[in-house]
């Protein structure tokens, strides 16, 4: 059984006393394909790394997360642009549009998100969606630059079941992690209503850990509860999830 973690943040300084030992805990439950999404600049050595030392396992990603759209995002999305220009990546992310901490960087945060679709298109690779308070101004973004080749994920997918198929309708696969689990998530009221063709999992770690770790650092290997979680409310064996799921995970990144 392969499972792959669409998004999880495996720099973190939160893992920093047992990286290794948390990458392997993860391999040992069968979660062999790790994909990173980028937050700003300050990380981008430390992906580099990762990808070095696990060369079989890591996919990276490149892209200016929401929350590092501050005054400086010129520069920002210049080192974006440098980096998808140098070398190979699986996807343009996390972007998009965080509305929780910060109302008032939202039309610069626009700008980047938009220009970091295009740069997704010119590159002919997804996107990987951060959304946080914000899908009425995600949408609005995404029907501007609506096209054949926009497509990705949408990472931790928290919203209704309509958002949910306005998602997929931008060509987009819903990113399920621990939320799936929690009594109040609400996701998984109408999650077994979505083609399974249509969901990637993810953990986002080491933030959002499932239930029973919830409030605790989050790590790859807690993917199996989500896995759990999906083959309770679809009634459908984990190991045929996980396949499906790896499987729409191949589609998106193309490895």
């Amino acid at each position: 059984m392969i499972i792959t973690d669409t998004h999880t943040h495996l720099y973190s300084e939160a893992f920093d006393s047992e990286r290794d030992d948390m990458i392997q805990r993860a391999i040992n439950a069968g979660v062999t394909r790790f994909f990173i999404p980028a937050i700003d600049s300050q990380y981008t050595s430390a992906m580099l790394q990762l990808e070095k030392d696990y060369p079989e396992n890591i996919f990276l990603m490149m892209g200016l997360h929401p929350t590092s759209v501050k005054e400086n995002y010129i520069v920002e999305l210049a080192h974006v642009e440098d980096m998808l220009a140098t070398r190979p990546f699986y996807a343009v992310g996390e972007i998009g549009i965080d509305l929780y901490w910060d109302k008032s960087t939202l039309e610069i945060q626009k700008k980047a998100f938009k220009r970091q679709i295009q740069l997704a298109k010119k590159y002919k690779l997804p996107i990987v969606i951060h959304c946080r308070e914000a899908f009425d101004e995600i949408f609005e973004v995404l029907e501007s630059e609506k096209s054949d080749d926009l497509f990705g994920i949408f990472h931790c997918f928290t919203g209704t079941k309509e958002q949910a198929q306005r998602a997929i309708s931008f060509n987009m696969k819903l990113g399920i992690g621990g939320v799936v689990t929690f009594k109040n998530g609400k996701i998984d009221q109408f999650i077994n209503e979505i083609d399974l063709n249509n969901i990637v999992l993810e953990t986002d770690s080491p933030y959002l850990a499932p239930k029973p770790y919830r409030g605790k650092r989050n790590e790859s290997s807690y993917i199996v509860k989500v896995l759990d979680k999906l083959s309770e409310l679809y009634n459908i064996p984990k190991e045929r999830i996980a396949e499906i799921t790896t499987q729409n995970s191949y589609e998106i990144f193309k490895v």
